[in-house]
């Protein structure tokens, strides 16, 4: 029996379909049915899952504690059928991972030993998130760091999704959680959890969880062409943007987007599977043309990146719902995106050269920091 485990996640770069994938392709779904569920399915989103990767580190514990360590401090309860006893509640700093370990205990569902879990923290640049999906990243490791500590066989992804959905009051997509949970790049549609989170908060989760449909995710060829990141040096808040474009945009104007981005999303897809730079610059401009007809999505920052690159050869798009984070980028060849990357580097703007990276993983050795923190 494994007592011990060290993990990492990816983070995550939207290359298609951030806001398609939260409503449907057609402007209402049939009576009693929601965006998502069968009839009445979302947009596609297609992310790719990036470095720098994530640790934590799971240790088994012969009592009923659970034990959580980041790098500002602990947070620490037992645990019982229907979550963890905290001894205080838990701090924002906590929020995804406390939230996520209390449902996993849900789903056991019984008296059970607990565990101590360590998180690396996720970095900054100039006090900024990058936009790299750092608490879908939380939450997928939270989940497996919970399967091991309990030494329980749930679904990991699944109980991501759902963790992720209720620490944001039911909202986003999943597709962040489930590019990190996959790697590489994936193809995603919405999976809905609605019922989920109901099930888990009538105490049923236990039974729901292994019974609920499959999630529609599919790992598809990674691009031919050199990718690099570009932070605009800003944080957005997604659930506000959203709210902002649904409180002004029809149901049947957001339908017509979703079938313009899918079929964009589909070309840039597949472009640079095939490593054409001029047709994957083509789809990439069409998508963004798209996004920044949402309105408060547009970003001054953003838009000067993306000119930038074009100044140099390359291409890309916001990765993101926008208003600030960043994008994502290609070029030809090496030596363009290079040439680029120093011209954001002259200009005080982050970016670097970017890889798809594999899914969740258990590691070989010992993460030696996350070690020392337990000791």
């Amino acid at each position: 029996m494994t007592t011990e485990r060290t993990l990492s996640a990816p983070g995550k770069l939207f290359l298609a379909g951030e806001y398609s994938v939260l409503w449907p392709s057609s402007p209402s779904p049939p009576a009693g049915e929601r965006a998502g569920e069968k009839g009445s399915p979302t947009g596609v989103a297609r992310v790719l899952a990036a470095g720098p990767r994530a640790h934590a580190l799971v240790r088994r514990r012969a009592d009923r504690r659970v034990e959580l360590v980041l790098e500002g401090g602990r947070l620490a309860g037992d645990t019982t059928p229907l979550g963890v006893r905290w001894e205080r509640p838990p701090e924002p700093a906590f929020h995804f991972v406390a939230g996520t370990i209390d449902l996993a205990l849900r789903v056991v569902g019984r008296e059970t030993e607990g565990f101590t879990v360590a998180f690396e923290s996720s970095p900054l640049v100039n006090g900024h998130k990058l936009g790299l999906g750092s608490s879908a990243r939380a939450v997928v490791l939270a989940a497996e760091a919970a399967r091991t500590g309990l030494d329980a066989d749930f679904d990991s992804l699944k109980l991501a999704l759902v963790a992720h959905a209720d620490a944001q009051g039911g909202t986003g997509s999943g597709g962040d959680v489930a590019a990190c949970f996959a790697g590489g790049l994936v193809r995603y549609r919405r999976y809905e959890v609605a019922s989920l989170i109901t099930a888990a908060n009538q105490e049923t989760l236990r039974a729901a969880l292994p019974e609920s449909p499959p999630v529609e995710l599919l790992r598809v060829a990674v691009p031919k062409l050199p990718l690099a990141f570009a932070f605009s040096g800003e944080s957005a808040s997604t659930t506000s943007l959203v709210r902002e474009v649904e409180r002004t945009w029809t149901a049947e104007q957001r339908a017509r987007f979703v079938l313009d981005s899918d079929a964009l999303g589909d070309e840039l897809e597949s472009s640079l599977a095939r490593g054409d730079f001029g047709a994957a610059r083509d789809a990439a401009r069409g998508l963004q043309e798209r996004l920044d007809s949402l309105g408060p999505t547009r970003s001054e920052a953003l838009e000067r990146i993306l000119q930038l690159a074009e100044t140099f050869g390359c291409a890309g798009k916001q990765s993101g719902a926008g208003g600030g984070d960043g994008c994502l980028l290609f070029g030809p060849d090496d030596a363009a995106v290079d040439t680029f990357i120093g011209a954001c580097a002259s200009r005080g703007i982050f970016a670097t050269r970017v890889t798809p990276e594999p899914g969740l993983r258990g590691e070989a050795t010992r993460h030696p920091l996350l070690a020392s923190w337990l000791e």
